[in-house]
């Protein structure tokens, strides 16, 4: 593609991003099988663009508000390549036929420099309003360093089919292909690629040897501590990212089930198993967090894992299009449905079993308050510490339960707590 034609090609693709409700891996994703002409090295450049986009969209939209033009697609790329990439007026036009008031409004901005003194910290730090207060309450005195962290584009991480290959097999294997990768340092079958790479460069994907998963989602996981030969369920298991781990942790061996509300993810969930060589487990449809499931099989699991519905704080530097989408139930409402989420399959754990409560949220109603508010209804559970619960690195500290943020740990932001239903409950 010539300049001209990526840069029209960037505006046609947010313009997509911006009308579809849907999320923007999603829209890219459809995208671009519809233009299946736009090679490897362009699609990268347009996703890094666009993604460069979304993680500074409040700022744009405060620069183009403040110079009163409308904040459209067009408006903000031509607006970034000024105060994003440095561009001048004259490099912006040999790539676009400006109008005399894109002109004007390229005028007004200043090269590189896309921070003002002016802007209201929820624009700054790009921290929607909703998510202010109770992200500035959780960090305190470090809310500015992990919103900048939250800013900074992530690294790809894998995970390592231990089924299929080691973790040293694998690393040899990237390397060879010119590939920096390293392991992750904290996840014991964690590999860390830097930045964004064409994911035909990575043939494990297709054999099941290797999943895309942060390193932070690997160590909630590795809390579940799901045995061989064990009964699990993986409750809101989504498309099967933990699922997946956890199946390879009981080494084919024993019963998983995936549960969830949404068809269509749990059929992809179903064919990621399938394709990395697991066969203990199964998908279970639900209609609701109280589905007669449930209650027919009652105290009969070792492990539970909840990695409930949330705000989804902690993963906004690999999701930046997120921060623009408020809970459509609101904080409260949402808090209200990850406790009877959890109240109702802590029902599958029987005595001396273990549930494990996870989210990607940084915000304390979600996880701390929820620990909290769980162990008050229902006195029959403790919280396993973290020391008792798994082997875990020593640089997580010995902390109740576990939290993971961008700036301190350089993982998407996830929380999670073990509880264990005492042996003499009824």
């Amino acid at each position: 593609m010539t300049p001209a034609a990526r840069l029209h090609a960037l505006i046609t693709l947010l313009t997509e991003v911006e009308t579809l409700a849907r999320p923007v891996d999603a829209v890219t994703s459809g995208w671009f099988r519809a233009r299946r002409e736009i090679g490897a090295d362009d699609r990268g450049a347009l996703i890094e663009s666009l993604y460069a986009l979304l993680r500074h969209r409040a700022r744009l939209g405060w620069w183009l508000e403040r110079l009163g033009h409308a904040p459209s697609p067009r408006a903000r790329v031509l607006a970034w390549l000024m105060l994003g990439e440095g561009r001048g007026i004259d490099r912006i036009a040999r790539l676009a036929d400006l109008t005399e008031s894109e002109r004007a409004l390229l005028a007004a901005l200043p090269a590189g420099a896309i921070l003002h003194p002016d802007m209201p910290l929820s624009v700054r730090l790009e921290c929607p309003e909703w998510a202010l207060a109770p992200l500035q309450a959780r960090f305190g005195a470090d809310f500015d360093a992990e919103m900048a962290a939250s800013l900074v584009p992530p690294p790809l991480d894998l995970r390592v089919n231990p089924l299929k290959s080691s973790r040293d097999a694998v690393l040899r294997q990237l390397r060879a292909q010119g590939l920096r990768a390293e392991p992750t340092p904290l996840a014991p079958l964690g590999l860390r690629l830097p930045g964004r790479l064409a994911l035909g460069l990575l043939p494990g994907l297709k054999t099941g040897e290797i999943e895309i998963q942060d390193e932070g989602s690997q160590l909630v996981a590795h809390l579940v501590d799901a045995r061989p030969g064990a009964r699990v369920v993986d409750f809101c298991a989504g498309a099967g990212g933990k699922t997946l781990a956890l199946a390879a942790q009981m080494q084919n061996r024993g019963h998983l089930v995936a549960c969830d509300l949404n068809e269509a993810r749990l059929k992809r969930c179903a064919e990621r198993l399938r394709r990395a060589g697991l066969h203990n487990g199964e998908t279970r449809l639900l209609t609701s967090e109280t589905d007669r499931w449930i209650k027919r099989h009652k105290g009969s699991f070792d492990r539970v894992l909840v990695d409930a519905p949330c705000t989804g704080t902690g993963t906004w530097r690999r999701n930046p299009d997120a921060r623009g989408r408020a809970p459509d139930l609101g904080l409260d409402g949402l808090v209200a449905l990850q406790a009877r989420i959890l109240a109702s399959a802590a029902r599958l754990v029987r005595p001396g079993g273990r549930l494990v409560y996870a989210t990607c949220s940084l915000i304390e109603a979600e996880n701390e308050g929820q620990v909290a508010a769980f162990l008050a209804a229902n006195p029959a559970f403790r919280v396993v510490p973290l020391a008792e619960a798994a082997v875990l690195p020593a640089a997580l500290g010995a902390a109740p339960t576990l939290t993971l943020t961008p700036a301190r740990h350089g993982t998407d932001g996830f929380f999670a707590a073990v509880f264990e239903r005492r042996t003499d409950a009824a």
